[in-house]
């Protein structure tokens, strides 16, 4: 199993570090702004508006699990500067990942689902999944394929992926015209082996619909 190798002493698999993570609404706030830029404890207490000393404490829970990473340090007075960000997710080809080891493959993994997690839960708790239905977009099923459907899933995926990055550049010309704002989306592609083996649908046997 997957174990995290970071700041603290603890050393714990990296499905436990994603369930600690993500089970304080604290926790996920800082894991949502962490995804933006490099901040500091106080500043992410100053932005969600809580206490300096309670922010500082999930930090240090997340600093020591591996959950984020200190990205630099700075000497005050008598005192140092702890500057954190969200823990780096580089681009990995598929050359890349099969030359990863099992264990490194593993974190990468619970890395990205804990972004994720922590961008949902984020703004389902904001009501952004429910303030304009007609461009939010939550479906999801199993689907029993075989080898050559396993394939094909994942080519439609990867064409998909690579047509939503040239709609955001098709955006970002027109934003530089126009000077509208941007609008940040979330999307998200996923696609893996269920847990469980089953020959039917998920229950209620019916599609999951679309909102």
């Amino acid at each position: 199993m997957a174990r995290t190798k970071q700041k603290g002493q603890r050393r714990k698999h990296i499905e436990d570090v994603i369930s600690f993570a993500l089970a304080h609404p604290i926790r996920i706030e800082i894991l949502t702004l962490l995804n933006e830029a490099i901040y500091t404890p106080n500043e992410l207490a100053q932005i969600i508006e809580k206490s300096p000393h309670t922010v500082n404490h999930h930090v240090n829970e997340l600093a020591n699990d591996g959950a984020i990473e200190l990205a630099r340090t700075e000497r005050v007075g008598n005192w140092t500067r702890h500057y954190y960000h969200a823990v780096k997710q580089p681009y990995v080809t598929e050359e890349e990942a099969l030359a990863m080891t099992p264990q490194q493959r593993q974190v990468m993994a619970g890395v990205i689902l804990q972004c994720l997690t922590a961008e949902s839960m984020a703004a389902l708790r904001a009501g952004n999944m429910v303030s304009d239905p007609s461009r939010v977009f939550l479906s999801w099923r199993w689907f029993n394929v075989d080898r050559q459907g396993q394939e094909e899933i994942m080519e439609e995926l990867m064409e998909s992926w690579e047509r939503i990055h040239q709609i955001e550049a098709r955006a970002a010309r027109r934003r530089a015209d126009s000077g509208e704002s941007a609008v940040t989306m979330i999307v998200a592609s996923q696609c893996f082996e269920r847990s469980r083996p089953t020959t039917g649908p998920p229950w209620p046997q019916q599609e999951s619909s679309p909102s």
